[in-house]
């Protein structure tokens, strides 16, 4: 079965790898600034190609930049020792092998030139139901509000309070490898282009099918069953992340880039279950279905805690480049620099007391109030400033641009007293 899916694969690559010569044209001069970098040319229409320029950060940054043109990604190429290497959304590992193996170091370069393939418009990359507040159709009892269960318990890392804790004696360089003039951005809201922006989850009520997943990186993975109902929402880009909440024992079950084989039957990169009355971590150097080890659902901005008007837990964010170091309670690093001004996994940022936030909405003002309290852990690489949340039809995203306005400069990084784990300090 696995054979006959990479041959499809390959299949498709010779497809587009003929659209691509075909379309090598030079476009239209112009530059499009998004968060993140900048695309110089024109970006091309949905289910059209164009050649441009890249300058800004990594894989992820990209895909967010194009999609802020318009474009949203079915494949990115461009040369490398003078053959062309691309990395096909949502394809197997071993189809991307060439680019993974490849990217980051060399995209980071300022000025690269890249082909992107944009999908048609109205189609989708997540693979299936990606709602993030609907209900259950098929009988499944689930539903996506909040759980009964306590996202564990209060003593755990990301429900403690450190407004108070001291600023890291590296605040400033981490802060400026993120960049002091960047924004945040919401990486969470509506429906942008068909897809719900955000990383969906749901809560399991009643009775599920109970899934078997077979796993990329099978040692780093906790094995299966996995409780999935049969329209589970799966995040809407290349992660493909699950989330499933069962509230019946207080388990958290996630999955990375999942795929759906067969009645029951999940493959996936990664996955990770976490006892939500626990607070016990992941081995050191596991990854879960972050690239940091951490569990996701406990560091999203949900809508229920938002109009609710408190969020009591730090919050999830991602960066473009970080160290090859974890602090806990991360457990894993996934970068190849060693460079020590740049944040490992796991680094706690904070907004400083003295941001004023009374001018935003009244949903920023609660973030903001999270963010002075509780902080954001760096969980993954991506998009400078990205803030996490899970999408809801109830989001206001006009209010929710205010976040945006909010820049690196407000922030610092706090000293939580863990030791750093590196290749040299295990």
């Amino acid at each position: 079965m696995r054979a006959k899916r990479f041959g499809t694969w390959l299949a498709a690559l010779a497809l587009v790898l003929t659209a691509v010569v075909a379309s090598w044209v030079a476009t239209p001069a112009g530059t499009v600034e998004a968060d993140g970098g900048s695309l110089t040319g024109e970006v091309p229409r949905p289910g059209s190609i164009g050649l441009l320029v890249w300058s800004g950060g990594g894989l992820d940054e990209l895909e967010a930049a194009a999609s802020g043109g318009g474009c949203e990604l079915r494949s990115l190429w461009t040369a490398e020792g003078g053959r062309l290497v691309g990395y096909i959304v949502g394809a197997p590992e071993a189809v991307n092998r060439s680019f993974l193996g490849w990217h980051p170091s060399r995209i980071l370069d300022v000025n690269t030139p890249v082909i992107l393939v944009c999908r048609p418009a109205g189609s989708s990359s997540g693979g299936g139901s990606s709602g993030g507040g609907g209900g259950s159709t098929s009988g499944a009892a689930w539903h996506t509000g909040a759980p009964s269960c306590p996202v564990f318990p209060s003593t755990n890392a990301w429900n403690t309070d450190i407004s108070t804790a001291p600023v890291h004696p590296q605040s400033a360089e981490w802060i400026a490898s993120v960049g002091l003039g960047g924004h945040m951005h919401p990486d969470f809201g509506t429906v942008w282009q068909g897809a719900p922006i955000g990383i969906p989850y749901v809560v399991v009520t009643g009775d599920v099918p109970l899934a078997s997943v077979s796993f990329d990186y099978a040692d780093e993975s906790d094995p299966g069953p996995y409780p999935i109902p049969s329209d589970v929402p799966i995040e809407a880009g290349s992660d493909s992340h699950v989330l499933v909440v069962d509230d019946r024992t207080c388990t958290l079950y996630e999955l990375f880039a999942a795929e759906q084989q067969a009645v029951n039957r999940w493959h996936a990169g990664s996955g990770a279950v976490f006892d939500l009355t626990s607070n016990a971590l992941r081995p050191d150097s596991w990854t879960s279905a972050d690239a940091a080890g951490l569990p996701i659902f406990p560091g999203l901005v949900r809508y229920d805690e938002v109009t609710a008007g408190a969020i009591t837990h730090a919050l999830r964010f991602t960066a473009s480049r970080t160290q090859r170091a974890y602090l806990h309670p991360a457990t894993h690093w996934a970068s190849s620099t060693e460079d020590a001004s740049v944040p490992p996994m796991g680094a706690r940022f904070r907004m400083r007391a003295s941001y004023d936030c009374s001018g935003y909405s009244t949903e920023v003002q609660v973030i903001c109030d999270a963010l002075k309290r509780y902080g954001m852990l760096l969980a993954d690489n991506g998009s400078n400033w990205y803030l996490s949340g899970a999408p809801d039809p109830r989001w206001d995203d006009e209010a929710l641009r205010d976040l945006r306005s909010i820049p690196g400069s407000a922030f610092e990084v706090v000293d939580t007293g863990q030791r750093l784990h590196t290749p040299a300090n295990p």
